[in-house]
């Protein structure tokens, strides 16, 4: 019960603070989010709003990484496990993670999908300043994939284009 008061505080703590950097604008440009033993950014321009993953009803027929759909303040979302659609599509591959408490973040709605990623944990935002190198992302990704980032502790984020993910064919067919 503990985990899930701390999960939620920690929600409800970046919600806000997602909300000051669109106010601020350039200064965090990134959700870091960590899925399947990779660790991601996601834009914020791109983001949308994060929840806990419950009541998720699954769709039978479908592929792999399509989790199911969930009711979010009465929308219907389809949920997709990130890091099982990253490595369907060849980008990476799955490692186990920890267990922990799933949480969905959504596409902005600008984006026009009714759609949110699946992700194991959220490490927060993240602005240019974090980072103390930048690559080209590696010859034969994905086409959602942008730069590699490395942070000042050594430790590798590949960045995420959401607007491009939503739109590879692979992702907007769901079927088995």
């Amino acid at each position: 019960m503990a985990n899930r008061e701390a999960l939620r505080d920690l929600q409800a703590r970046l919600a806000n603070r997602l909300q000051a950097a669109r106010v601020e604008g350039a200064a965090v440009a990134w959700l870091a989010v960590r899925a399947g033993g990779h660790r991601y950014l996601l834009p914020l321009g791109q983001s949308g709003e994060i929840f806990p993953l419950a009541n998720l009803q699954p769709v039978p027929y479908t592929s792999e990484w399509f989790r199911g759909v969930l009711n979010i303040r009465g929308g219907l979302y389809g949920v997709v496990d990130l890091s099982g659609f990253v490595s369907a599509s060849g980008g990476a591959e799955r490692a186990e993670a920890a267990p922990t408490e799933a949480s969905v973040v959504t596409l902005n709605p600008q984006l026009e999908v009714n759609c949110a990623v699946q992700i194991d944990s959220l490490a927060g935002l993240r602005g240019a300043d974090a980072f103390a190198s930048s690559t080209p992302a590696p010859s034969g990704s994905p086409e959602y994939f942008g730069n590699c980032f490395v942070d000042t502790g050594g430790v590798v984020w590949q960045e995420i284009n959401l607007r491009t993910l939503s739109q590879t064919p692979l992702f907007l067919s769901i079927s088995a």
